[in-house]
């Protein structure tokens, strides 16, 4: 009988241990203990990164025992450049009995991840497929944003030639306006600025422009205006502290 492929949900971003014993522990406000609990006995991954992989299970490792010594856990990356002709080995130990778990680089897997390709194939298999519960960046985005959670869709990136972006969040936004839909997007984090300052130019004065950064970690901030007054507040110094951390924009045509 297959095992259980296992959709693990990582942390947004970077999360300190505790300083100190007997504090609470950060995961715990982040990943439900049952979901950690599942993570900590599987000895298998498909992982979108290894590395941030091995840095989740450390954190894993410093709430509760794991199956095995990290170094004894198998790890197989699956990313942008892997082959669909190798998905199938990477189900191999399941087709054999063993749960693993399907993990992204951060949040939630097989949503703005490639893991939903492993994930289809897991079902064409008659492997069972369990998502777990944890941190999506665009559906906390969406919340926190004041903008149509009722209709909404995410874009990925945008081209970076500025001709090409400012053409690009132009036709969105006549889509937002005409199907009164949020249109998610996101860029590589170095770029932040330049996503924000091509969001205010190219969007009339009232649409709504929403910036979500490091969402539910400590340093946390969402702010929603509009295109206007982003246009202001970069001109004046006052735009958000987002340099090389992750974001997520949105935007509402009026």
């Amino acid at each position: 009988m297959p095992g259980i492929l296992y959709l693990i949900p990582n942390t947004l971003g970077p999360v300190e241990l505790p300083a100190e014993d007997g504090a609470p522990h950060p995961l715990d406000a982040i990943i439900p203990r049952e979901v950690q609990a599942i993570a900590a006995r599987l000895d298998y991954f498909v992982a979108e990164n290894a590395k941030t992989t091995r840095a989740f299970l450390k954190l894993l490792a410093s709430r509760q025992p794991l199956a095995k010594p990290i170094q004894e856990i198998g790890i197989a990356e699956l990313n942008v450049n892997t082959a669909a002709a190798a998905l199938p080995a990477l189900l191999a130990p399941l087709l054999e009995g063993r749960d693993g778990g399907l993990i992204s680089e951060a949040g939630v897997p097989a949503v703005a991840d490639p893991g939903a390709n492993l994930v289809r194939l897991a079902h064409q298999r008659g492997i069972q497929v369990r998502p777990l519960v944890g941190p999506s960046s665009l559906l906390l985005a969406v919340m926190a944003s004041g903008l149509n959670g009722q209709s909404f869709a995410f874009n990925g990136y945008l081209p970076t030639d500025a001709e090409a972006r400012g053409k690009r969040i132009r036709q969105l936004e006549d889509r937002s306006r005409k199907e009164k839909q949020t249109q998610l997007l996101i860029e590589t984090p170095y770029r932040n600025a330049a996503m924000l300052e091509a969001l205010a130019g190219n969007c009339q004065p009232g649409t709504l422009v929403c910036v979500a950064t490091d969402l539910s970690l400590p340093t946390e901030s969402v702010r929603t205006l509009s295109a206007a007054q982003w246009k202001a507040a970069l001109a004046a110094g006052k735009g958000p502290d987002f340099h090389k951390k992750p974001t997520v924009f949105l935007l509402l045509a009026d």
